[in-house]
């Protein structure tokens, strides 16, 4: 049998101490699978006197991670610090400058400068992993770079941010408001310190540029990804879209065009009983769909101790047997820089708008929509006051762009109480 796989974790969270547990509890199993013994050496975190539930006792302490990442008892230097400059980045180069592979759950740092590192590792024959940065338990990115390889992949689509399917379900289910919801979700810690990392589509948006960048051989460009968040989803959209038969998610999509790299991260309506639909609480779920493979459906707990813990020894296993891949698939110096392009697949769109209860208002907005060459498929009213009258309108297959330019224009109308909210309905 080989000499043990050697380990250095930096980072003692919920995922660390996950990694701690698995390798404490399944040496036997992992040595049976992978033919070699994987141990740890020493760990690093900012305290070394909080209570974590382990014992850490066997293993040496780094109060400083760039320690821990150049020491030659360190074959694999695991990052789960979090956070894409500061420590985390400076310990990860360190790391592949002293030639260790790494494996990391850091999403926002390869969202952020997953090319330069790709690189590194790379040219100095190391390898650099991060199954667990995207979609929790989900081997997705294993899915991608092997499984998938095969295939020209067409599009991809994702619920990729367990927070906030949790506050979409449980507005419908418990038919509360937003602000309650946001709330209760603090409360429960399921977002993070900077809840707009959640809820403002940032932390989907990093594990939708990584997948894109494996699936078209293009460069991660997370600048590239068009973003916005839940904070505009009130229970009306919520139980308007369910009257029609959808559901609101948090949809990631993705696919390479004749005009660029369309990469989008935003609020979507989709078939109430399509898989996407019926996904509920805090799983993930993202859809492949390749030219020979045609869909493949991937769904499951997106975090958590054990989910993320899991994917992070999937890394390591393929370390311990041999197995080694370039970063996103292929050489980083191969990927090509996309252009990117918003879309231009026509779809229907849900808008909701709130009208002063004006003679003619409604006349005023549906020319302004045929103006810019786009016809109502349907449209509703729900409730009424004494100043404002709801109106929900459901149009053809439009292009955002025509949309943009209505909505641009509507202010003008002198009709709208509040700003209008659209929200594209996409084909599963």
């Amino acid at each position: 049998m080989s000499a043990p796989l050697r380990l250095g974790i930096a980072g003692l969270g919920t995922v660390g101490v996950g990694v701690v547990k698995i390798i404490a509890e399944k040496a036997a199993l992992l040595r049976q699978r992978t033919g070699r013994e994987i141990v740890i050496t020493a760990v690093s975190a900012r305290s070394a006197q909080k209570d974590r539930g382990i014992d850490l006792a066997p293993y040496a302490w780094e109060a400083d991670p760039v320690a821990l990442a150049k020491r030659p008892d360190v074959d694999i230097f695991v990052e789960l610090m979090g956070g894409h400059e500061g420590p985390a980045k400076e310990a990860t180069e360190a790391a592949l400058n002293a030639g260790k592979d790494v494996v990391t759950a850091n999403k926002a740092l390869l969202a952020h400068h997953g090319q330069k590192l790709a690189e590194k590792a790379e040219n100095g024959g190391k390898v650099l992993r991060f199954e667990a940065a995207v979609a929790g338990g989900i081997p997705v990115v294993k899915a991608l770079t092997e499984g998938l390889a095969g295939n020209d992949i067409t599009r991809i689509l994702g619920v990729m941010n367990g927070s906030c399917n949790y506050i979409l379900t449980r507005m419908q289910t418990a038919g509360l408001s937003y602000a309650d919801v946001f709330a209760e979700a603090e409360a429960l810690g399921y977002l993070e310190a900077d809840p707009e990392l959640d809820v403002g589509g940032i932390d989907a948006g990093h594990k939708l540029a990584l997948l894109s960048s494996i699936a078209y051989g293009t460069a991660v460009n997370f600048e590239g990804v068009e973003l916005e968040g839940i904070g505009q989803i009130s229970i009306n959209d919520i139980e308007q879209a369910a009257d029609m038969g959808f559901r609101i998610k948090l949809l990631g999509v993705s696919q390479f065009t004749d005009r660029g790299l369309e990469q989008r991260m935003t609020p979507c309506l989709v078939p109430a009983q399509s898989p996407l639909g019926q996904l509920e609480g805090g799983t993930n779920m993202v859809v492949l769909e390749g030219d020979n493979v045609g869909q493949i459906v991937l769904r499951g707990a997106g975090a958590g101790e054990g989910p993320t813990a899991s994917a992070v020894l999937s890394d390591i296993c393929d370390l311990a047997r041999g197995t080694r891949i370039s970063t996103f698939g292929q050489p980083a110096k191969s990927l090509r820089r996309a252009q990117t392009t918003q879309s231009v697949t026509p779809a229907p769109f849900y808008l909701r708008l709130q009208l002063l209860d004006k003679p003619g208002a409604l006349a005023r907005v549906a020319a302004i929509l045929a103006d810019s060459g786009i016809s109502i498929d349907r449209m509703r009213q729900y409730g009424h006051s004494e100043e404002t009258a709801p109106v929900l309108i459901v149009t053809h297959k439009t292009s955002r762009q025509a949309l943009n330019k209505a909505l641009a224009e509507l202010p003008n109308t002198d009709v709208l109480a509040a700003q209008p909210v659209a929200l594209r309905i996409e084909t599963v």
